[in-house]
């Protein structure tokens, strides 16, 4: 995907610092998204690209968190489903699944069935910004926030503060900033990323999101690193 998509748009890096505009396809009046779930094939190559990016944090997250204390979760924008794969693999107490937009189901269940998890693990189709999310004693987002402008920001990790019950913890990981904005380069550099592929979204440090979650009710919130550039930040309410 960085070979055959991003780097042309990368070459693009300047204008999108003068500017503040994406420089993929909006570029030619499409929408990237609208155009990608559209075409089976290429939605299961993209689909496939995030959980490889992702498959070392969720290793490192199914044994760093302790899961020992709650019996339901669900991955928001689950993508392929490579994090509920790695923590139903880890914690056989577990059971939960991943929601993301109708086109993706077909692909998360058939590679939930290839892992022999199709009893424990289950789809959960819908729209973060139109519909409830789902009821789990953990909720997990990675490499969700950063696509998203402030606000919107903001209004799902309310949304799911609403979801959780007492004591329920949200997981929020990406490739979080340090809080001096001086050691994690990658963090950095993919935020530029977002510059180049959303109109408003940007990375962000472990203080910023930490905030977010005390802001919506989060009695609790503490960052810890994964692996390499990613870390997760986790709010307990």
């Amino acid at each position: 995907m960085a070979n055959a998509r991003l780097y042309p748009f990368w070459g693009s890096l300047t204008e999108a610092l003068r500017t503040g505009r994406p420089q993929n396809e909006a570029k030619r009046g499409e929408n990237f998204f609208a155009a990608l779930y559209a075409d089976p094939g290429r939605l299961k190559s993209f689909l496939g690209a995030m959980k490889g990016i992702s498959l070392g944090a969720a290793m490192a997250m199914a044994n760093k968190f302790p899961w020992d204390r709650y019996q339901t979760f669900v991955d928001v924008g689950t993508a392929q489903g490579g994090l509920p794969i790695q923590v139903a693999q880890t914690h056989d107490h577990l059971s939960g699944g991943g929601f993301d937009l109708p086109p993706v189901g077909p692909i998360f269940e058939e590679y939930v069935d290839s892992h022999g998890l199709g009893d424990r693990l289950c789809f959960y189709p819908g729209d973060f910004f139109e519909d409830p999310l789902p009821k789990a004693d953990v909720l997990v987002m990675g490499r969700i926030l950063h696509d998203l402008n402030l606000e919107s920001k903001k209004i799902l990790v309310g949304k799911a503060h609403e979801a959780l019950p007492e004591g329920g913890a949200l997981i929020v990981y990406d490739a979080i900033i340090d809080d001096d904005r001086s050691g994690n380069a990658f963090g950095l550099l993919m935020s530029l990323n977002m510059l180049i592929e959303t109109p408003g979204g940007f990375d962000y440090t472990g203080a910023d999101c930490s905030s977010w979650m005390r802001n919506v009710g989060f009695r609790e919130t503490y960052v810890e690193h994964l692996v390499g550039p990613d870390s997760m930040v986790v709010g307990i309410k």
